[in-house]
């Protein structure tokens, strides 16, 4: 079933119009379909050659139940990284030579299959990563849809190829921009697909080359796209899956000499690492998505339901390991109090559990180091202020055998450095502010500048706002999710100070072009 069959509405994140009973049982078959998968080994792919492990390898556990091993993966070492951008060199410069066109028509074919697997992939990453049906199917969805409007940006600007204007006569300027050549795609656990899928195939089909590094808890769905674009047509080498641990694999590939550019979405801090070590003989592209530490603010004027629908959502959606997710929200002191209940009631009527279950919205965190930090940020905000709900690592039954904690919310001081550090687990920090100027105030001080929400019925105080905020993805009075959400075509997703690099994000017009650098031609033609 594709996602443009008549019975079947497509899935986003914040989706309304489905018809719910079809999806679960289809989601349902695909589970049962994946789990008879379970345990097996898989190797690098290099090529088309499958490789073997060359070191230890990956064995990749739920982390809903630890006990299950999900498959056992291969790691490249050094020297087979080197092998991968050996073979994506080679491969490159016929890709490019092809034209666009060919290249374009390659992507939506991957495009197609992403849909045709959908329920495949979103069951995957639903066991892989511990999202629920809806964030694992919006997942899946987004991959497609991220190739398709990247495809139709390729093709609106005539594959960045124009005509300039003549200073002479005789000649003809043509301005073209051309691929660097083999790019290292470097990306996280949370979106496994989307992630992944938008980074490589902006530069796929831009004509660069890819050696893929998937996040060390995701290398079953990496392995997944990597089917995608074999099956697609892509040629040998073009795509090259080598999965491994980021202070092996990942240091090597993108310090390989080889690489002609970097696009990674990750931390801060191995984004900065990376960010300043590449470039030592010249400048090279570097496209980082950094995380981020994103603030809604709720006004004296808002509508108090939609604000705590909408607050409760981003901050507890995928456990709040959301790059986007809301972290810490800034309410009016004159409305604080009736907000906070409004929060909290949402937040207890979460149903937590085994997120491949239909009616559970929240599973567990990614591993045992996201529990540790949960753990630690509970008790800095028991000493500094008050936990209102949860604060606690889930016990008995099946959260015995997996990574889950509860959903929390603490209201603290404006001095906690929990309004300023990421944290990447679900602890939402409250607290109460004066107005809009303190508000801005607060949400400013941090190093990040990724998402931010706003909920105020005062146009002004909306246009404000947008005009002071420091953060490159913003929202007013969005029910669905206070700073998540973002859509390709719709919004894009574009980090500003310590959460990207380039200003420009994925999801938007400005992303396939950082792919490419700029040529100019001119032909002195033979007068007449």
């Amino acid at each position: 079933m594709t996602a443009t069959a008549p019975n079947q509405s497509k899935v986003t994140y914040t989706s309304a119009n489905v018809d719910w009973e079809l999806f679960h049982r289809q989601f349902d078959d695909a589970l049962a379909r994946v789990r008879a998968q379970l345990g097996r080994d898989y190797p690098l792919y290099i090529g088309r050659d499958a490789v073997e492990s060359g070191g230890p390898p990956i064995v990749d556990r739920s982390p809903i139940d630890t006990s299950t091993t999900l498959g056992r993966f291969a790691t490249a070492t050094p020297e087979q990284v080197g092998r991968a951008v050996a073979a994506a060199k080679a491969a490159q410069r016929d890709w490019a030579h092809r034209s666009w066109r060919e290249r374009v028509a390659t992507l939506r074919q991957a495009a197609g299959l992403i849909r045709e697997r959908k329920f495949e992939l979103a069951a995957i990453m639903a066991l892989e990563v511990g999202k629920s049906r809806l964030e694992s199917m919006g997942d899946a969805e987004e991959s497609a849809d991220l190739i398709d409007y990247y495809c139709q940006e390729l093709e609106d600007a005539n594959g960045f190829v124009r005509q300039m204007a003549k200073v002479t006569a005789v000649e003809r300027n043509t301005d073209a921009l051309r691929p660097y050549g083999v790019f290292a795609c470097i990306a996280p656990f949370n979106f496994p697909l989307a992630l992944s899928t938008g980074m490589s195939a902006a530069a796929l089909m831009t004509g660069n080359a890819v050696v893929y590094k998937p996040a060390e808890e995701t290398p079953w769905t990496g392995l997944k796209l990597y089917e995608v674009y074999r099956d697609a047509g892509l040629p040998p080498g073009a795509f090259n899956y080598i999965p491994g641990t980021g202070e092996v694999t990942g240091e090597a590939l993108w310090r390989h000499e080889g690489i002609d550019g970097v696009v990674f979405t990750g931390s801060k801090a191995v984004g900065m690492h990376i960010y300043q070590g590449l470039s030592r003989q010249w400048i090279k592209p570097c496209l980082l998505e950094m995380g981020g530490k994103n603030a809604a603010i709720v006004m004296d004027s808002a509508d108090l339901d939609a604000a705590a629908e909408g607050v409760t959502r981003s901050a507890f959606g995928l456990q709040n390991q959301k790059c986007s997710a809301t972290s810490r929200v800034y309410v009016h002191r004159g409305v604080a109090r009736a907000f906070v209940e409004k929060l909290t009631e949402k937040t207890k009527a979460l149903k937590l559990g085994d997120p491949t279950e239909r009616d559970v919205s929240f599973g567990p965190v990614i591993n045992a180091a996201a529990v540790e930090r949960f753990v630690r940020a509970v008790s800095q905000a028991r000493q500094e202020g008050t936990v209102l709900v949860g604060g606690e690592r889930l016990r008995g039954g099946q959260f015995e055998r997996g990574y889950f904690v509860a959903p929390t919310i603490a209201r603290l001081p404006l001095s906690s450095a929990l309004f300023t550090e990421e944290l990447f687990v679900p602890i939402l920090a409250v607290g109460e502010v004066a107005g809009l100027e303190q508000a801005l105030a607060e949400a400013n001080r941090v190093e990040y500048g990724l998402t931010a929400g706003i909920f105020s019925k005062q146009a002004e105080e909306v246009e404000r706002f947008f005009d002071e905020i420091e953060a490159g993805v913003c929202y007013a009075n969005k029910r669905t999710g206070a700073t998540t959400g973002a859509w390709p075509g719709a919004q894009p997703f574009t980090g500003w100070k310590g959460s990207g690099s380039t200003g420009k994000g994925g999801c938007g017009p400005y992303y396939v072009a950082q792919f490419l650098r700029e040529q100019s031609r001119t032909v002195i033609e033979e007068s007449r």
